[in-house]
């Protein structure tokens, strides 16, 4: 199994290292879809008993990067086309709203922070990196909002689709879309027009739910060929 190993025989937040480690090792996609996450070879791997690994799959679970199936315990959750585009719709509407809340307490720190995120973006050509700096950009034009929840909400749902939509990016043409986009989100929200960078934001993921949806029932034909 594919994960960073820490020895947290002794340590008192076993769960929350075990967690951050399995959610890393998923969304990177070191760990695949169906992949059995087993409580034993878990515990053995971290030095620790059952129970922290079996409290870091049921918050794992609850996120919806794990499910239990009869039979074989906890498995990697796959992400069906359906899902997909309840996710993405879901994004859609919260993340408008956000950064329609945000551009008016915006600050020209977090605009300058934001742009530095973009040219990060750009630049990079490692796939590892594009769904953290995609994070990074997204979050410093939405953090002045203020809704933490919100917030919360979006980081736990860009898990869930994260693993699908670089390896999207990668076989597509989509970070040259992409970057066009984030331009288009920066050039609103340094205007100071909250309207066009919700409009902006909702048409970038829908977009972006499009183009994932395709990739999804492309790959789904492939393996049933």
């Amino acid at each position: 199994m594919k994960l960073r190993a820490v020895d947290i025989g002794k340590t008192t937040s076993a769960s929350s290292i075990i967690f951050d480690s399995l959610r890393q090792a998923i969304i990177e996609g070191e760990l695949n879809d169906g992949d059995p996450l087993r409580q034993d070879e878990i515990a053995t791997l971290f030095n620790t008993s059952r129970i922290p690994v079996r409290e870091a799959l049921t918050r794992l679970e609850q996120q919806g990067l794990v499910e239990s199936r009869r039979y074989r315990g906890a498995v990697v959750a796959g992400l069906s086309a359906v899902e997909a585009a309840e996710i993405f719709d879901f994004r859609s509407l919260l993340e408008s709203e956000v950064i329609a809340a945000s551009v008016p307490k915006m600050t020209p720190a977090a605009l300058l922070e934001a742009r530095q995120h973009f040219q990060d973006f750009m630049d990079s050509s490692n796939p590892l990196e594009w769904g953290e700096l995609n994070r990074r950009f997204h979050y410093a034009l939405y953090r002045d909002s203020g809704l933490v929840y919100h917030l919360k909400v979006i980081d736990n749902a860009l898990d869930r689709v994260e693993r699908y939509l670089r390896a999207q990016l990668l076989m597509t043409d989509g970070m040259d879309l992409a970057n066009r986009e984030h331009i288009g989100i920066l050039a609103a929200c340094e205007a100071g027009d909250g309207a066009l960078a919700a409009e902006r934001t909702r048409q970038h993921i829908q977009g972006a739910k499009q183009a994932l949806i395709e990739f999804l029932l492309e790959r789904k034909g492939r393996q049933q060929e």
